[in-house]
């Protein structure tokens, strides 16, 4: 059974830093792209951050230079390091595993993060 776990969220005041963290389990993980996903109310899903089987990574023009994605392989984790966060940035975010060789792909239940004062 295929199982994503986020954890991490919270709430933080703007310019703040929180790591969110998403646990893998029942994937060939290493063969997986990875990536940070959210949403906001009102708004849909969109894509925050990915990071390839080969550790190449893109980002979301709105979060560039703010935050970073990464994995390790061994433990089956992705991360995702978020700094000088906005008001803008409260959302709910989701992990994602994506098969490229045939699209399927998993979600996590999602964490929430709140940035206010």
């Amino acid at each position: 059974q295929v199982q994503l776990v986020e954890s991490g969220g919270g709430l933080v005041q703007p310019g703040g830093s929180l790591r969110l963290s998403c646990a893998a389990s029942g994937i060939i993980f290493s063969i997986y792209h990875m990536g940070w996903y959210r949403q906001a109310p009102g708004k849909q899903r969109e894509s925050v951050a990915e990071i390839t089987s080969g550790g190449n990574t893109v980002y979301a023009d709105s979060v560039k230079g703010r935050f970073t994605i990464s994995r390790d392989d061994v433990n089956n984790m992705v991360y995702l390091q978020m700094n000088s966060l906005k008001p803008e940035d409260t959302a709910v975010y989701y992990c994602n595993a994506l098969l490229p060789d045939n699209g399927m792909d998993y979600w996590g239940k999602g964490t929430l993060v709140t940035v206010s004062l």
